[in-house]
């Protein structure tokens, strides 16, 4: 039998007779059947479509598939191989009107609401796409997309939301997240039991807003050192107007901008006039790197250009206009008042009270620069004010908010050309920081020293007296490291005849840098609190690191009676400010309101410590949970008595608990409900016990919100500790920024620079000097060169020589001495000079390094 099987197997696979000849009539080739529409869709990541689509089928297998009239053999393989046609019902016409199921007509309002939204739908445990979203987020994530009754759909599982909404973000989309706004237990008892859950959009993402938006902001490094900038930009032309640029038409615009950093609340204003080329505006989008622009309408062609040519799709910044029509006659103004005037109110009645309180001086502050500011950068403030309403970020410009203008008359501002060929931040080649000035400097321990140390080497210091105080700070820094050099030309700076400082201060600030390092970004956590969106971990990891340095650094016992353990002013300003005593005891009293555990656990139920007079509703919810708990455990004695069971006990398998568990044979009440069963045993819900749970079911859910709202009234009591510990957090970032550069120091051997006085004539002297990012590079094999410019003497300088002979690595290694020249001792055996401003006006006037 089996061998008449092959044999009927090798004759259908025998090669076959050969074709019939031209005169025999050809069979007529199969009607092939219409392709079945195609109803679900399938996309995946760029790298998957470009190997499908190199894949090629086998020739044997090409011929196979290929439909042939002249062979019975190869239409049978064809028609076997070819999927079998359905029988599909007849499509609806179009003039039957569709119906949506309630989910889906949900799904329609939200859509209608938000309608530049990427919504992500919560249906039981996973986030669905419905229609365009569903395309777009399957294309990003590379997830399958498919039709279900009306829409195209895709979804996610809950587990895995952070990492898919910062995909998202990150591909330019703002992202909207949807959750149900009633549980089962209230939905229950409400009046809607039978309606589908109810649903809301709970919480916006974009690029400016992940890291300080609530669960997914603050998880991990985020950004790390990199800026999150949301930049307004708005302008109006000076066609016939003689501004502060010096020049008249072609062009010429004054330009007003706001950049806020939501995750650290550091907030950068400024209005300037600027040229046809926007080299002023291209200055501001180097330095700030924002990661969301605002676009006030109207915009000059040439300006919306370089934005939107900075918002390219290599960067993904996203982009976003705004009308600011209605600000005209003071309207701006007015808007930005009345946020100062309706924000917060019951949080600033106690500071209403007490007039000295830190909170109202710090709104006093921000009022008064608010009010000085130019009239273009308080129209983009009130559009980034209208901006972040939407996010509920919009607190942050008005309570504690570090405003500071672009450029002042302490710091320089580098154009644009100048960062790009000196390579300050950016290498040219591949456009990352390996490479630049910015790396080589950077030894920082800390993220948010890291900002501030970007900060630092973009914008070099104009004022001799700041540039001699942060001298002076690398130096003794340096001394208690035992670097052998630190007192060279130290006597220039200030008084020799001074006591050494205890070598002690290097290791504490060390300790101090390190633990931070190991610890959440401070500097957005604190500002993760004032946003009240914060978890009760992060907020203890914060608070305690905080508490932990201040502890540390006062090991120094640096006080008012202690004025020879640091010899330079800023050191000591900068530790008593990190290790003030308020700051320490405010830290210590609201950590004592939280249980720890609990924190690190996430449990809000047992994570506030309510004392009499504070947080009424979770005392009175707690009771009455723990009343619905002894009612359904006193339970049990009843039926003791019904079953004559002085050791029957409440049972829980699977998370379901208070099971009564009996064997086969006992007899209960016909009421009482069968949950599940083994061979022996049933187990069973009393009618009593369901009543109960049902009870406590609702007094939990009870309990978890008026947690949960205490947790937020919680939070909102720090904003009148924000402006101290942000002062904290600015003086240990400045703090990681001066070790960084005492490291930089010692390990290179670099020298103090010498500053001369106002007087003398303007001059620059450099003996074996190296280039700082080549030395590094080549190492020994770099040939130091001297430099010596004098406005009495030989004031200008023409490098000439053959192409790659070092004419711009030799300019440009002066341009970055001077830079380096106010933060710490150069690369070079000798410097002494004016201020650095004059040797960058002198030698790179327009940016570029002439050849």
């Amino acid at each position: 039998m089996g061998k008449q099987k092959q044999q009927v197997i090798s004759r259908f696979f025998a090669p076959k007779d050969k074709p019939p000849s031209p005169s025999s009539p050809r069979p007529n080739p199969p009607t092939p059947t219409p392709t079945p529409k195609i109803t679900a869709t399938a996309t995946f990541s760029p790298s998957k479509r470009r190997l499908t689509s190199q894949i090629t089928p086998p020739r044997k297998l090409q011929k196979l598939l290929e439909p042939s009239s002249s062979s019975l053999h190869q239409r049978f393989l064809h028609k076997f191989l070819e999927p079998s046609s359905p029988q599909h019902p007849p499509l609806p016409s179009s003039s039957k009107r569709l119906t949506y199921t309630p989910l889906e007509q949900q799904v329609l309002h939200l859509r209608a609401k938000h309608p530049d939204v990427l919504l992500m739908v919560e249906v039981g445990y996973r986030y669905r796409f419905f229609a365009q979203d569903a395309e777009h987020a399957a294309r990003v994530l590379g997830i399958y997309a498919h039709m279900d009754h009306n829409f195209l759909t895709a979804s996610i599982p809950t587990f895995r939301l952070n990492v898919h909404v910062r995909r998202l973000v990150s591909a330019g989309y703002k992202v909207g997240v949807v959750r149900q706004t009633e549980t089962a237990a209230i939905k229950a008892h409400g009046s809607n039991r039978s309606a589908p859950f109810g649903r809301g959009l709970s919480a916006l993402y974009t690029k400016a807003t992940l890291e300080a938006a609530p669960e997914i902001g603050g998880e991990g490094d985020g950004c790390g050192g990199e800026s999150n900038y949301l930049l307004c930009v708005v302008e109006k032309s000076v066609v016939g107007e003689k501004g502060n640029c010096g020049v008249e038409g072609g062009g010429d615009v004054r330009v007003g901008i706001v950049a806020v950093e939501i995750s650290t609340g550091d907030v950068v204003y400024g209005e300037f006039c600027d040229s046809f080329l926007r080299s002023a505006l291209e200055a501001v989008l180097v330095n700030l790197s924002p990661a969301e622009l605002l676009l006030g309408d109207p915009l000059s062609k040439q300006t919306e250009k370089l934005l939107l040519d900075f918002a390219g799709p290599a960067s993904n910044v996203r982009v976003e206009h705004l009308s600011r029509d209605c600000f005209t006659d003071g309207g701006a103004l007015s808007e930005v008042m009345t946020l100062y005037e309706n924000v917060d109110v019951d949080s600033l009645s106690d500071s209403i009270q007490s007039k000295n309180s830190t909170e109202h001086r710090s709104q006093q502050l921000v009022i008064k620069e608010v009010m000085n500011m130019p009239d273009l950068s308080v129209q983009a403030l009130a559009l980034t004010i209208r901006h972040l309403k939407e996010y509920g970020f919009e607190r942050i410009l008005c309570s504690g908010a570090s405003l500071r203008p672009f450029s002042n008359n302490m710091e320089m501002t580098l154009s644009a050309n100048t960062l790009q060929q000196l390579e300050v931040l950016k290498n040219n080649n591949d456009g990352s920081e390996i490479g630049s000035l910015l790396q080589i400097m950077n030894h920082t321990l800390t993220i948010f020293g890291s900002r501030l140390l970007r900060h630092w080497v973009s914008h070099p210091l104009c004022d001799r007296t700041l540039i001699s105080a942060r001298l002076h700070a690398v130096s003794e820094i340096a001394e208690s490291m035992g670097s052998c050099n630190a007192t060279n030309n130290f006597g220039h700076v200030e008084d020799p005849d001074v006591a050494i400082v205890q070598p002690e201060l290097a290791y504490v600030l060390s300790l101090v840098l390190t633990n931070l390092g190991r610890a959440p970004d401070i500097q957005r956590g604190i500002t993760r609190i004032f946003h009240c969106t914060a978890s009760p971990s992060e907020f203890v990891a914060v608070i305690q690191a905080i508490l932990s340095a201040g502890k540390q650094l006062q090991q120094l016992n640096i006080g008012e009676g202690n004025n020879n353990k640091l010899r330079s002013n800023l050191l000591k300003r900068l530790v008593l400010t990190a290790s003030s005593d308020s700051t320490i005891d405010n830290s210590a009293k609201m950590l004592s309101s939280l249980n720890i555990d609990s924190a690190d656990q996430g449990d809000l139920t047992k994570l506030i410590t309510a004392s009499e007079g504070q947080f009424p509703e979770v005392i009175r919810a707690r009771k009455d949970f723990k009343l619905a708990v002894e009612q359904l455990d006193s339970l049990i004695d009843l039926y003791r008595k019904l079953l004559i069971m002085q050791n029957l006990e409440f049972i829980s398998i699977s998370g379901t608990t208070h099971l009564i568990e009996l064997s086969t044979d006992v007899k209960v009440p016909s009421n009482w409900i069968r949950v599940n069963s083994t061979k022996k045993t049933i187990r069973y819900h009393p009618p009593e016990v369901v009543t109960a749970l049902d009870r406590l079911s609702l007094a939990k859910e009870e309990l978890s919100i008026a947690c949960r709202a205490a947790w937020n009234s919680f939070l909102r009591g720090f904003s009148k500790h924000y402006a101290e510990f942000q002062a904290v957090v600015q003086a240990l970032a400045a703090l990681d920024c001066l070790h960084s550069l005492a490291i930089l120091s010692r390990n290179k051997g670099y020298v103090c620079p010498v500053l001369l006085d106002d007087q003398e004539p303007v001059q620059i002297q450099i003996c074996s000097g190296r280039h700082p990012v080549l030395e590094t590079t080549l190492q020994d094999n770099f040939v130091p060169n001297d430099t010596n410019l004098h406005a009495d003497g030989e004031y200008c300088q023409i490098v000439t020589g053959p192409n790659m002979g070092g004419k711009s690595c030799y300019v440009r290694q002066v341009a970055l001495i001077a830079i380096m020249a106010q933060h710490h001792r150069q690369d070079c055996t000798s410097w002494t000079g004016s201020a650095p401003e004059w040797v960058l006006l002198t030698v790179f006037k327009k940016g570029e390094a002439p050849s």
